[in-house]
């Protein structure tokens, strides 16, 4: 079993900057560690993952340029820096870690989930 909580949402307006923390009980070093949102009346959608054991990224082009996945291994955490906040982007945001191996933003891979952060982008 692996625990996550994630932290950081809130009220920003368009153009604005918030930095999400995903904190684990472990990250193994073969996890995928992803980061997805959900808006009202709309499906889960991959944001960004990152490997655990190389640091490789990959994010969805909705994002891309906007928004950076990093971590620290030794605070098992892993953050989803995002910049220039558009109205669009207000969701929850989950993350969630997979032990598929490889980068991967789709949903059904993911094993474990944190409860969600809500972040809305607003004026």
């Amino acid at each position: 079993q692996v625990q996550l909580v994630e932290s950081g949402g809130g009220f920003v307006q368009p153009g604005g900057s918030l930095r999400l923390s995903c904190t684990a009980s472990t990250f193994a070093l073969d996890y995928t560690i992803g980061w997805f949102r959900q808006a009202p009346g709309k499906e889960r959608e991959g944001v960004s993952c990152i490997s655990s054991s190389d640091g490789s990224t990959y994010y969805a082009n909705s994002v891309k340029g906007r928004f950076t996945i990093s971590k620290d291994n030794a605070k098992n955490t892993v953050y989803l820096q995002m910049n220039n906040l558009k109205p669009e982007d207000t969701a929850v945001y989950y993350c969630a870690t997979g032990l598929m191996g490889r980068l991967s933003i789709r949903p059904r891979e993911y094993d474990y989930w944190g409860q969600g952060t809500q972040v809305t982008v607003s004026s």
